[in-house]
């Protein structure tokens, strides 16, 4: 059964071309699903019917995992079993008619443009190389929507401060070229000029962002540097990168920008993900009018 695991797993990281945290998600669900199986006695693909499938929906729910993380485990095991069939493994596919677990829907929840502005100024108030690729860093996500990891993928050479862009790959290795505003460019240009080189210490280092080994940020170091300037910033709740990314969209919405525009700029392959966004912007606008209008 492990055989046929890995032949997925390769499927989706070579012809899918997924990223290593998609694979890594995928790789636990369905190893769990196959451990579920052998509990149950199971030790073939082809003995998975879906009786199965259905009790193991039961099993997950009864140890309280979340709703949308039962949702995604089930998704896995729907993907891998299409993927049985395609391949010629299986001649029917078992999760055909079983519906996937429902998902109550939460919407976005961005900073305000204030927060925003106080985020953004948080780095400005040392004069460190640290701080000022902080400030880069903070500008570069709000500015572009960029997903954490496709910010700590970007090499030096993708920002191209004269056109006033910066390239990055995405899911599915889909390249995009996202525009900067001014403010950013020149944030950039100053990490660039002068603190990356002192981060560096002398590394010859190709990505973006470095740490003060002079290596490249990873994701985790790139979410404690948001969390730790959203406490300093005085912002209630917890600062993510997807945080920053959920306020870019809003607030282009906000500023009447066109749903397509924000799809491409996002990189979601299916505008259904960028409609939420719409909602967000919807109740935004609701508010304010509550409490602005004399008479609501």
């Amino acid at each position: 059964m492990q055989q046929q695991i890995d032949g997925f797993l390769h499927f989706v990281a070579v012809e899918k071309g997924y990223s290593e945290h998609t694979i890594a998600a995928y790789r636990n669900d369905l190893t769990q699903f196959q451990r579920y199986l052998a509990g149950q006695g199971v030790d073939s693909w082809h003995d998975v019917g879906r009786a199965q499938i259905l009790n193991y929906i039961l099993y997950l729910k009864e140890r309280e995992y979340a709703p949308s993380t039962v949702a995604r485990k089930i998704a896995a095991v729907k993907s891998y079993f299409h993927f049985l069939v395609s391949d010629g493994v299986l001649a029917d596919d078992p999760t055909v008619s079983v519906d996937s677990p429902s998902v109550d829907r939460h919407l976005p929840h961005p900073l305000s443009p204030e927060e925003i502005a106080r985020l953004l100024a948080e780095p400005s108030k040392v004069d460190t190389p640290k701080a000022s690729r902080d400030r880069a860093l903070l500008e570069l996500m709000y500015a572009t929507g960029l997903r954490a990891t496709e910010v700590v993928g970007l090499d030096v050479d993708a920002v191209d401060l004269d056109a006033e862009t910066v390239r990055c790959v995405g899911k599915g290795n889909k390249e995009r070229i996202l525009p900067l505003y001014e403010g950013v460019c020149e944030a950039l240009r100053a990490y660039l000029e002068n603190a990356r080189t002192k981060l560096l210490h002398g590394q010859s280092e190709t990505a973006l962002f470095v740490n003060h080994r002079g290596s490249a940020l990873t994701r985790q170091g790139l979410w404690l540097i948001i969390k730790e300037y959203g406490e300093a910033a005085g912002i209630s709740r917890r600062v993510t990168p997807h945080v920053l990314r959920h306020s870019f969209a809003t607030h282009l919405l906000d500023g009447g920008a066109g749903l397509r525009v924000v799809q491409q700029l996002l990189g979601h392959s299916n505008i259904s993900s960028t409609q939420i966004y719409t909602e967000v912007s919807t109740r935004h606008k609701r508010e304010a009018y509550d409490n602005a209008h004399p008479r609501a």
